[in-house]
């Protein structure tokens, strides 16, 4: 009876010991299943391929509410349903320049108008993600669509100087090569596209495309245009990429605005409900390049990843 009972606390311990082998050393089972709608995001970076490429498209002036569904929009709304939407992204503030300075600097930089930057009064003198780029071995160009010439740093027809984030940068515009080989007229974008596009590119459309001065049936025309050539391009078809379609600004109180993430790098059929700003954007950026915050802004901002594919 004795040796019994041995035996049998015996062969309890040993299954004891197995059980806690096989749960120490085995993964969690998790359904590959995901839901049409991201409203949690992560603070945490994608485990996927980091991005090879991210281009942004800034449009204008325009709210959420006035743009998907619209019938002068029927190819954003498309594109919208199809990949994914930030359906609560806000701009930060009103006007135009402070905003693309969130964008791409982490802060407006006291900017309150849209100056124009010659003469000094109305630079970015802080940190900025050209700078980052830069340091981390990334490449990247400004496209302006009908800038006259690499740089140009004042107005000319439908070229807006405020819708040229880095033309208010000392550190690109302090080295005229560098400037003309960064900044450039939108008309240079095809032959990177068929060739090498950058890291990061930022595309401003004029005054009429980006819908500023225009119906926006003419800036989803100019998309419509524009876009599927992106979206068909090497880059993006045999590398993890991401298209961003934004606005600036829009005109209620909540500033809420269109944010469309698009490409290879997108989760498709998805709609996320989580407050995000322009601040997002660029934070989430940063999260999938290693690139530090370039201010408290978006340092505390929460990043859009749940967008992204995982």
């Amino acid at each position: 009876m004795v040796r019994r009972a041995a035996m049998a606390m015996c062969a309890v311990a040993i299954a004891l010991v197995l059980s806690a082998c096989v749960g120490a050393g085995s993964t969690p089972t998790h359904s590959t299943a995901r839901p049409s709608s991201a409203s949690e995001p992560t603070r945490t970076r994608t485990n996927a391929e980091p991005l090879q490429h991210v281009v942004i498209i800034v449009d204008e002036n325009k709210p959420a509410s006035s743009v998907i569904g619209s019938p002068e929009a029927p190819y954003l709304t498309r594109l919208a349903k199809t990949s994914a939407l930030a359906s609560r992204y806000s701009a930060v503030t009103h006007p135009s320049l402070p905003n693309y300075l969130a964008l791409t600097s982490g802060s407006t930089a006291g900017i309150t108008t849209d100056c124009n930057p010659p003469g000094g009064s109305c630079l970015d003198t802080g940190p900025n993600i050209a700078q980052e780029l830069d340091q981390s071995g990334r490449t990247w160009k400004m496209y302006a669509e009908s800038m006259p010439a690499p740089c140009t740093s004042e107005n000319s027809g439908p070229y807006a100087v405020k819708h040229n984030p880095f033309l208010y940068f000392p550190s690109v515009t302090g080295d005229a090569a560098y400037c003309a080989a960064h900044d450039v007229p939108y008309s240079r974008f095809t032959a990177d596209l068929t060739g090498e596009l950058p890291d990061y590119a930022f595309i401003s459309p004029n005054l009429c495309d980006d819908m500023h001065d225009c119906s926006i049936a003419t800036g989803d025309a100019w998309l419509q245009a524009n876009v599927p050539r992106i979206l068909a391009s090497a880059a993006f078809t045999r590398q993890r990429s991401l298209l961003v379609i934004t606005f600036d600004e829009g005109d209620q109180a909540d500033n809420v605005v269109t944010c469309i993430f698009a490409g290879s790098a997108a989760r498709v059929h998805t709609v996320s409900a989580a407050p995000f700003t322009h601040y997002s954007l660029l934070r989430t950026i940063e999260l999938e390049w290693g690139l530090a915050p370039l201010s408290a802004e978006d340092a505390s901002a929460t990043p859009m990843t749940a967008l992204l594919k995982q």
